[in-house]
């Protein structure tokens, strides 16, 4: 037999119904399908426990993973998540903006052409200065989008050990 718990806050509710799970709190509501109609579980005293008659490595493996996407969606609707990143240049200054659902880095290593990297619904870039800060409350989008601007500063064709410059990531507030 195998169990995960999930601690259900005073501050949030969660509801399941059929494969849908939805988690209510003070920062707004996720929601979020899985397949797991072989997985059984139960709300009692403030927790819901996930139950699976098996004793697999991949059964243990897929209840654990439905129990940690529920914990980050309860974490996300009570504070939510901050990734911090850090822009990095030696000698041409790198120009960033949000324009709607784009992140547009402009001059990144003296190029004429600007990069793009997309951001994902319900996360919020801020640029200020050398800072960007990335927030949400769904902690893969957040991680996408961060992942993604890291990504479209990406070296390519020159030594990554000389040439440094980029967006990089420098704290997750998890």
């Amino acid at each position: 037999m195998i169990e995960y718990e999930v601690e259900e806050p005073k501050d949030v509710e969660i509801n399941i119904e059929g494969r849908i799970v939805t988690v209510k709190g003070k920062l707004g509501e996720l929601k979020r399908e899985f397949d797991f109609d072989s997985i059984k579980y139960e709300k009692k005293d403030g927790e819901i426990i996930f139950k699976k008659d098996s004793k697999l490595k991949k059964d243990k493996a897929l209840v654990g993973a439905v129990a940690a996407h529920i914990k980050n969606m309860v974490r996300g609707v009570a504070k939510g998540y901050t990734y911090r990143m850090k822009i990095v240049y030696a000698h041409f200054p790198i120009n960033v903006g949000v324009e709607g659902n784009k992140v547009i880095i402009k001059n990144f290593g003296g190029e004429k052409t600007p990069r793009y990297a997309y951001m994902r619904e319900n996360v919020k870039v801020d640029v200020k200065g050398q800072d960007i800060t990335i927030t949400g409350m769904n902690r893969e989008e957040v991680g996408q989008t961060a992942a993604s601007i890291e990504s479209a500063t990406k070296i390519r064709g020159k030594d990554t050990r000389v040439f440094q410059d980029g967006i990089y990531i420098t704290s997750k507030d998890d």
